[in-house]
């Protein structure tokens, strides 16, 4: 095992899908036999990207790092619908997309573009009575959730190749952060684009940046 007298400061990790971000404190912890180690903002298990870790006297850094605006990207598949909003959820319901246009979809994602209240859904790492909710879907438990005010700086799609559509979120840190946790964003668009669409579900959703900082 490798030992260290002293390892301070931060590391960008790309996080993989399938783990939580606890899960890679606990690997690196383990890796370099350190006890200090912390992560600035949970990303959902599924989700995947920018994860930044701090070690040592760089956990003092948490606060300002976690303060930073963000910035996330994935896709969206328009005509099918699932019970978390992703493509890992049971199917609720398969539709057929209308036309769409990149316009048509930027006008519709304008709508979160400020202040807006959401509720989040089950499948997401927002904690309820101290238990992530997607630990309480997984046993089948789903309970109500209170809507939360949240703040959108930009919320526009990059492309279009039906039934697949790509989209860029930016937003601030805590407490008007519509969450590290990538389920909102599934979560929104879903709420909205209802309005052109049959139904959609996200993929590939990856966390690109941090402030300053971001995913290569």
């Amino acid at each position: 095992m490798l030992q260290f007298d002293s390892l301070d400061g931060a590391l960008l990790v790309d996080k993989p899908a399938g783990c939580t971000s606890h899960d890679v404190v606990d690997r690196i912890r383990r890796k370099f036999n350190i006890k200090k180690v912390g992560h600035c903002g949970t990303l959902d298990p599924n989700a995947t990207g920018l994860l930044i870790i701090v070690l040592g006297r760089g956990t003092k850094l948490s606060e300002k790092l976690m303060s930073d605006d963000k910035v996330y990207e994935g896709d969206i598949k328009f005509g099918e619908a699932t019970d978390s909003y992703d493509t890992d959820g049971e199917i609720t319901a398969t539709l057929p997309v209308p036309p769409l246009t990149l316009d048509q979809l930027n006008e519709a994602a304008s709508a979160f573009i400020g202040d807006l209240q959401q509720v989040p859904p089950m499948v997401s790492a927002k904690k309820q009575g101290g238990v992530p909710l997607y630990k309480l879907a997984r046993k089948g438990i789903e309970v109500v959730r209170e809507p939360r005010l949240v703040h959108i700086y930009n919320y526009r799609f990059t492309a279009y190749a039906e039934p697949i559509a790509k989209f860029r979120v930016a937003c601030p840190p805590p407490p008007n952060f519509p969450a590290i946790s990538f389920t909102f964003t599934r979560s929104l668009l879903e709420r909205r684009l209802m309005r052109v669409s049959s139904g959609s579900t996200s993929s590939n959703t990856q966390a690109t940046m941090t402030g300053s900082m971001s995913r290569m």
